[in-house]
């Protein structure tokens, strides 16, 4: 590890690797970057230098090597959704922050994020999945982990025909339900290669003293807590904590368990690069009644297509695109909206033309490709 002088940090720095305060306890993870509040806080507490074992990570515009997919995610609209996503996950990071220090959190300001989320989706809903999926590129943090949790489990829920306070209840218990993780080890919450068998039964109290925030710290109601105790068990009854099986699992620790299973797939983690959509959903379909609901399963596949918004695809013309709507009665029949055409041209404004190739039968996906093997290929 080296070290670095808390004088020498400054609002938005990022790292590729952890930032640690006293080589265990974590500041900021990899790829999210320091707040002013953080840089404060060190100085409060009388912190001189934090480590971490990664390097700084060149945000200028040479430093960031940007490729043409991830510039095409660029509209007045979609920066607002950056935009707006930043500011929700500063403040779920905030709530975070103070449950690992023990300090006193204020439910209103968990619900005003549940509030800011819902009214994300109800103006920008494909401009907000395409950037979980997409716009990230796979590299999400913690906040962002629970933030995508909460977005994709409001989508399920609304087409379920939720009524709005069962929404806020699925929301609030989908943003909260891995919350518990931040009362347990640093180093193996963050490990690096397979946890231990002790490691592992330590990660698996997690549940429990996620409800145990929510329902005795923040005072929700059981309601939210039993959705976050439940998110682990599993449909066929080999899950965690209670090995509870089929209905006798709270129906929103169903649809949590779905979507943060997908969520994890497309999110990268300390061990593991991210997965395109299509893997990922490709995966989750391979369940056979094992861990989810079956019931839950097809909602999700109507909410996210089996091709989920923002995925790369190469058509069978040749051309290459990126799915912008899903078709719910078609799933592999989404539109598509052309990035790179037959002849190699590259749509550099994102002004390419949108397919629907639900209406243009001739045309057809071939398959999904990651955008990151086609960025290594841009840069070669």
């Amino acid at each position: 590890m080296r070290s670095i002088k808390t004088t020498d940090l400054k609002p938005g720095q990022k790292f590729d690797k952890p930032v640690y305060i006293d080589g265990v306890n974590m500041l900021v993870p990899e790829n999210v970057p320091l707040r002013e509040g953080d840089i404060k806080r060190l100085t409060k507490w009388q912190v001189t230098e934090v480590s971490t074992e990664g390097k700084l990570i060149d945000e200028t515009p040479a430093g960031r090597q940007e490729t043409f997919f991830q510039r095409a995610f660029n509209t007045p609209a979609q920066r607002q959704v950056m935009k707006s996503y930043a500011t929700l996950s500063d403040r779920l990071k905030s709530v975070h922050t103070k449950v690992t220090a023990l300090e006193d959190v204020s439910t209103s300001d968990i619900d005003s994020i549940v509030d800011g989320i819902l009214q994300l989706l109800q103006h920008h809903r494909n401009d907000v999945v395409e950037y979980i999926l997409y716009g990230f590129q796979g590299a999400a943090g913690f906040t962002q982990n629970a933030v995508n949790a909460a977005v994709l489990a409001l989508l399920v829920g609304i087409n379920m025909n939720m009524v709005q306070h069962k929404l806020l209840h699925l929301a609030t218990a989908a943003l909260l339900h891995d919350v518990g993780m931040m009362r347990l080890p640093r180093d193996i919450v963050y490990k690096k290669g397979k946890l231990t068998p002790e490691e592992a039964k330590t990660v698996r109290t997690h549940p429990i003293h996620s409800y145990k925030i929510i329902t005795r710290e923040l005072k929700y109601s059981e309601e939210i807590g039993i959705a976050a105790l439940q998110h682990q068990e599993r449909w066929d009854g080999g899950g965690y904590p209670k090995g509870l099986s089929g209905n006798q699992i709270y129906l929103p620790a169903r649809i949590i368990a779905v979507v943060d299973s997908f969520e994890a797939m497309v999110s990268r983690r300390p061990y593991r690069s991210s997965m395109i959509g299509y893997t990922a959903m490709r995966n989750i379909l391979s369940d056979n009644a094992r861990r989810f609901d079956p019931e839950i399963l097809k909602t999700f596949i109507r909410t996210m297509g089996i091709y989920p918004i923002g995925s790369i695809v190469l058509l069978n013309n040749s051309c290459i695109g990126r799915v912008v709507e899903n078709n719910t009665d078609a799933p592999l029949k989404p539109k598509v909206k052309i990035m790179i055409d037959e002849h190699g041209r590259e749509y550099e404004n994102d002004e390419g033309e949108v397919l629907d190739l639900f209406t243009d039968r001739k045309i057809f996906i071939a398959k999904a490709v990651d955008p990151k093997e086609l960025a290594d290929k841009e840069k070669a």
